[in-house]
């Protein structure tokens, strides 16, 4: 990589507020609060304003993406200024350079999750933090888990950076959200269902919350959950059950399928015995998405067209509506919560606690679909507590490894305010 600046050590946020004092020089103040942002889709939109609006926290912000037409666009709406550049976040030399020049404390990225090890790579490079919304998945294989990642811990540990992964909201909150009951309701968790509603239209026969690609390849995939120490797979949606949601969402068909954090969760909360994940689809949605596969447009594997090879997946997500668009006419709420079984003082208890969010109300905001709100918001917080100090230490990290408390607490303060109750 050649000659690499080395970020210099940073003294937190909190630590120098708690001692009264500010930062010493401008320097300093840039060690602390600098933050480059790789990604200008649904979710980069959603964090460039968020940290935008919070100058004492990010004094400086760059947004990078493959096409700089889409950075500007939104820097150009934002309340402040901040900088835009064009970057491939596959080549790794390139992020560093941008890295070098922009010198940031931290990388929030909001990219493809098949960017997450070059952008991992180009953080240890330069000795700068790393934070993401998704584990790493290889283009090729329609597989996601958090081996990859997971390998980096001692590099980025003796390198004296962190990285924070899937800072979502699932992953990302309802890791904190199982965390926050071990802590504050439970001896033992025994049993976690994560499940996710989207009680939505957007006016569209067929369109995807998120990037159409990533959304297939894991709607299509097999089902996996923990039980017993081990993993069950079923056949991609085999599995489903009617659900009445709070907030007069009311009943809706849930369906489980494999999610990455359920892995993370299995690994760090002690006890756990059995572990879900569940997803509300329209029957509208199901029936275009069986379509599909069944002409084989799911595929991922190239296919030879005319002497050009095409990977079918990716030509229909050139067809189908970008999701960073469909704000303005997609109206409804999403449910997203933990519904938790264990033990208390020797006793059984049952408990959920969940985020309702309204698509209306996240557009009124940041021009944004709650999809793309209820992801972007909590990767700001993540980042506010890496940068302040109350969650950066050395190493790879999950949520839930975290402490809940001062995410808790922000999410009610930044747009996703939660509600919990004993069942």
């Amino acid at each position: 990589m050649g000659n690499v600046s080395k970020a210099q050590p940073r003294v937190p946020l909190s630590v120098m507020r708690a001692s009264g004092r500010s930062p010493s020089s401008v320097a300093e103040l840039d060690a602390t609060g600098r933050v480059l942002v790789v990604g200008a889709g649904g979710v980069g939109n959603v964090v460039v304003r968020k940290c935008s609006r919070s100058p004492e926290i990010f004094t400086d912000i760059c947004l990078a993406s493959r096409t700089k037409e889409k950075c500007d666009r939104i820097a150009a709406d934002l309340v402040r200024p901040i900088q835009t550049e064009q970057i491939d976040a596959d080549n790794v030399p390139a992020l560093v350079n941008l890295i070098c020049a922009f010198k940031p404390s931290l990388v929030v990225n909001v990219a493809l999750p098949y960017q997450d090890l070059r952008i991992m790579d180009a953080c240890l490079a330069t000795s700068v933090d790393y934070l993401d919304t998704a584990n790493y998945e290889p283009p090729n294989v329609a597989k996601f888990e958090y081996k990859w990642q997971w390998a980096y811990h001692k590099r980025f540990k003796d390198a004296g950076v962190m990285a924070l992964l899937g800072c979502g909201f699932d992953p990302g909150v309802t890791n904190v959200f199982t965390a926050w009951a071990l802590k504050h309701h439970f001896d033992e968790i025994h049993e976690l269902d994560i499940i996710d509603c989207n009680a939505a239209y957007n006016g569209h026969p067929f369109a995807t919350n998120f990037n159409p690609e990533i959304n297939i390849r894991e709607v299509t995939a097999k089902g996996r959950f923990y039980e017993n120490g081990g993993w069950v797979e079923t056949p991609p949606l085999s599995v489903h059950q009617p659900f009445e949601f709070p907030s007069g969402i009311g009943s809706r068909e849930i369906y489980l399928m494999y999610h990455e954090e359920l892995e993370s969760l299995a690994r760090h909360i002690p006890g756990l015995k059995r572990a879900r994940f569940w997803m509300t689809f329209s029957d509208n949605y199901l029936k275009h998405l069986e379509v599909l596969r069944n002409v084989g447009m799911t595929r991922i594997d190239p296919v030879n067209y005319n002497g050009t090879k095409i990977v079918p997946l990716q030509f229909l997500k050139m067809l189908l509506p970008d999701p960073s668009q469909l704000g303005r006419q997609t109206k409804g709420k999403t449910c997203i919560g933990c519904w938790i079984k264990g033990v208390k003082d020797g006793k059984t208890k049952r408990y959920c606690v969940y985020n309702i969010c309204d698509h209306q109300k996240c557009y009124r905001e940041v021009k944004s679909q709650a999809i793309s709100y209820t992801t972007g918001v909590p990767a700001v917080i993540g980042a506010m507590l890496m940068v302040d100090g109350a969650w950066r230490r050395p190493g790879v990290w999950n949520m839930e490894q975290l402490d809940p408390d001062p995410f808790m607490e922000k999410l009610n303060l930044y747009g996703l305010p939660w509600t919990e109750k004993i069942l």
